[in-house]
């Protein structure tokens, strides 16, 4: 996937999550998860943007790191939103899948930045021993 690709899907997603909490019911909970939802689930893609500036492999790296918590932190308000019933979960099934691919992808990513940095830190191969 390319940079332009995972810039797409991660503005993509901001956007699902977008209107996931303007959808939501006008309860206290909803409010206080929606809006730590909107601001982690936005995040996601404006720390991704922020990685592809990034000025080394080791601020590659930490921006990533970033993206990392804040996807994780998206996958737990839309949990905590189906498991308070403030929403069903057939309803945010796709996205908390999407949710899940991108810090797969974003994991990834991680993992091979840091084994182009630093070679020797890889799992060596057992029949290269």
């Amino acid at each position: 996937m390319t940079q332009t690709e995972m810039k797409n899907r991660t503005k993509q997603l901001a956007l699902r999550i977008i209107r996931l909490v303007e959808s939501l019911p006008e309860t206290r909970t909803s409010k206080v998860l929606g809006g730590q939802l909107l601001r982690s689930g936005t995040s996601v893609g404006a720390n991704y943007r922020a990685a592809c500036r990034a000025k080394s492999t080791a601020d590659f790296i930490a921006k990533l790191a970033i993206v990392e918590e804040e996807g994780d932190e998206s996958i737990y308000w839309i949990e905590l939103l189906v498991e308070s019933k403030q929403v069903k979960s057939e309803l945010v099934k796709g996205l908390l899948d999407e949710c899940n691919q991108v810090l797969s992808i974003v994991v990834a990513a991680i993992k091979t930045s840091k084994i182009k940095r630093n070679p020797k830190s890889a799992i060596p191969n057992p029949k290269s021993i």
